[in-house]
């Protein structure tokens, strides 16, 4: 019997993607989380800017941090802006972390963000990403089925 897909986030204004994630990375399993933000930061996100590409978290004692992760400063900011780069803490349930952390000690998987985005509420989210890596072979398969799927539609489109 297939496994359930499951179910998708509510995703409202998408603000930044990580789309090479899916790339580097087979993605075994997605948690939402919530992100600690100061008041600047949230103003900057709403106006869609903010980058995840080089982006990776980390799980430190009982606590997850997004590492690396790129809000520009307010444009209106005063000298209480924040700092573009600075390590933001991720807002997970005790047995969510507990969880996450001994599947990236035990297992070897990696916690990759996939996108931030703000939910139904207004809430800025993370969706984060357990995800084991991939090898050079590997990615050489999904370039060929890409490649393979693009070639199917334009026949597709050429016959239809």
């Amino acid at each position: 019997m297939a496994k359930a897909l499951p179910q998708p986030f509510d995703k409202q204004k998408v603000v930044a993607e990580n789309r090479r994630a899916r790339f580097d990375y087979f993605v075994e399993d997605r948690y939402e989380a919530g992100i600690q933000l100061a008041g600047t930061e949230v103003k900057s996100l709403r106006h869609g800017e903010g980058s995840i590409a080089e982006s990776y978290a980390t799980a430190e004692g009982d606590e997850i941090w997004l590492i690396n992760s790129h809000i520009p400063e307010y444009s209106h900011g005063n000298r209480l802006n924040h700092e573009p780069r600075r390590p933001r803490k991720l807002l997970l349930k005790g047995r969510e972390i507990a969880k996450l952390n001994g599947a990236v000690t035990r297992q070897g998987l990696t916690l990759v963000p996939l996108s931030i985005y703000f939910n139904g509420a207004g809430r800025a989210k993370v969706e984060l990403a357990l995800a084991r890596g991939k090898k050079v072979h590997d990615k050489r398969d999904t370039m060929k089925e890409r490649d393979w799927k693009r070639e199917q539609q334009r026949l597709l489109k050429s016959r239809g």
